[in-house]
């Protein structure tokens, strides 16, 4: 993984995070993660995590109140 790579994987589970965790929207999570482009941030949500950010962290939800 390139340096570069490996800056925007950080970037997109610590967006991720913000959703999850502080329920911050897509927008807002892109921007606070230093994304310029919406468009650009989901796309590359989409190829890292395997579905768009709203369809995820849905998901993700989802799956934590099963757990408790």
């Amino acid at each position: 993984m390139s340096p570069f790579q490996y800056q925007k994987a950080l970037q997109l589970h610590e967006a991720r995070h913000l959703m999850f965790s502080r329920q911050m929207d897509a927008t807002a999570a892109c921007h606070m993660v230093g994304y310029i482009s919406d468009s650009q941030f989901s796309r590359d949500y989409s190829n890292f995590f395997g579905s768009p950010p709203k369809r995820d962290i849905e998901k993700m939800r989802g799956q934590s109140q099963i757990m408790f």
